[in-house]
């Protein structure tokens, strides 16, 4: 499955650079909005199960490079495809724990002293987006629009507990490897905003919470800033 969804991405990229270099051959002056990108946003966990709260700053950075394939020959509307990092934290009262049986959930009462309870995710993200700007050769501070769809793999995770005399935290299995999501960026010059909505579960489908049963089919919507560095 891997390896046909990076083959995708491949023939998508060549397959529309080749277009885009056809039709804009007699394009005049040329030039590129290749871009190197960095954002920070809030997220808000989605469909949450009964009883679960986020408290702290749940949050996500992310940084990576953009190659531009502009469409036309005026050179303002592209297609983007790049390459980035991502580390999402999600601070919530549900706690998981390691059992032999798997990995349990429960919801922490609301009277314990706890110091963090969260999920910590790290990806390797594919965005993929439509682009739309106002900009020219000579003019480098122009609006834009940019809207796509974003592919992730999580290559690391951790779910942690810390209280005053107690440090728990490991590798939870039950994370979705595979994420994905749709986005819209729109601003002027280097500030943007910038939302994401994730369309896949942060969890694989069978997790649930010991007690109710209720399955953990939490998302997350992701509204923050976002730089674009020429």
């Amino acid at each position: 499955m891997k390896t046909r969804y990076f083959f995708l991405i491949y023939i998508l990229f060549f397959g529309v650079t080749a277009f885009a270099q056809d039709t804009l051959q007699t394009a005049t002056p040329k030039y590129l909005e290749d871009q190197f990108y960095a954002g920070i946003t809030y997220n808000l966990l989605q469909q949450r199960p009964e009883g679960v709260s986020q408290n702290s700053f749940s949050n996500s950075i992310q940084l990576g490079y953009i190659k531009d394939i502009p469409l036309n020959e005026r050179r303002n509307v592209g297609i983007g495809i790049g390459l980035g990092y991502a580390i999402n934290s999600y601070y919530t009262n549900l706690r998981a724990s390691e059992a032999e049986s798997g990995i349990t959930y429960e919801l922490i009462d609301a009277s314990a002293s706890y110091k963090r309870n969260k999920i910590e995710t790290h990806l390797v993200e594919i965005p993929v987006e439509f682009r739309w700007r106002t900009s020219t050769a000579e003019d480098y501070k122009f609006w834009r629009i940019y809207t796509g769809v974003k592919l992730g793999y999580v290559f690391a995770n951790s779910s942690k507990y810390i209280e005053s005399d107690l440090k728990d935290k490991f590798s939870n299995p039950d994370i979705q490897k595979f994420q994905y999501g749709v986005y819209i960026s729109f601003g002027y010059n280097t500030w943007n905003f910038y939302a994401n909505y994730q369309l896949s579960s942060i969890f694989r489908e069978g997790a649930t919470i010991d007690g109710s049963g209720e399955e953990i089919t939490m998302n997350a919507l992701k509204i923050g800033l976002i730089f674009y560095i020429l």
